[in-house]
C-alpha cells in the first residue's frame, strides 16, 4: 500500500486524540491534586500555562471547550485560588483568566507527573529510541500536517 506509513500514523493519532483517551490521562494525572483539579479542569490549567492570560472565549478552542464550559471550570479553579480574573486591557467588557502563583505551582507538578508518566512508559525501549522518537515527533509537529 502506497500510504501505509501515513495510515499507520493516522490510526495512532486517532487513538491519541480521542477525547476518552485524553480524559483518562488527565484523570490519572490529577489524582490526589484536590477537588478543583481534575480531568475537567486540567485542560484549562494546561491551556493557560501554554498561552498565558486569555479570556474564556479565546481560551475555549485551546481547551477543547466552548466559552461557557471554560467559564464554569474557571470558576472552580478561581474558588480554589489557582486562577484569578483580571480586566482585559483591550476589552472593558471582558476579563482575562490568569494563573496565580499556586496555579503555576500546580501546573508545574502536573507537567512533572506527565513527564514521569511518559518516561516510565518508555523505560522498556532500547537506549536512544526515546530521544529519537522525541526529536522526530517535534519535527512532525513543526513540519507536518499541523502547520
Amino acid at each position: 500500500m502506497e500510504n501505509e506509513v501515513g495510515h499507520e500514523i493516522a490510526d495512532a493519532l486517532g487513538i491519541l486524540l480521542k477525547r476518552t483517551t485524553r480524559a483518562q490521562l488527565h484523570k490519572n494525572l490529577t489524582e490526589g491534586m484536590g477537588e478543583a483539579v481534575d480531568e475537567l479542569t486540567y485542560p484549562i490549567l494546561s491551556a493557560l500555562a501554554r498561552t498565558g492570560p486569555r479570556s474564556a472565549a479565546d481560551l475555549a478552542p485551546d481547551a477543547g471547550l466552548d466559552r461557557s464550559g471554560v467559564t464554569r471550570r474557571a470558576s472552580r479553579l478561581e474558588a480554589a485560588g489557582l486562577i484569578r480574573r483580571e480586566p482585559d486591557p483591550t476589552d472593558r467588557r471582558a476579563s482575562l483568566l490568569v494563573l496565580t502563583d499556586e496555579g503555576e505551582h500546580t501546573v508545574a507538578e502536573l507537567r512533572e507527573r506527565l513527564a514521569t508518566h511518559i518516561a516510565a512508559s518508555l523505560n522498556s525501549w532500547p537506549p536512544g529510541d526515546a530521544q529519537t522518537f522525541a526529536r522526530h515527533l517535534r519535527r512532525f509537529i513543526t513540519e507536518g500536517p499541523f502547520v
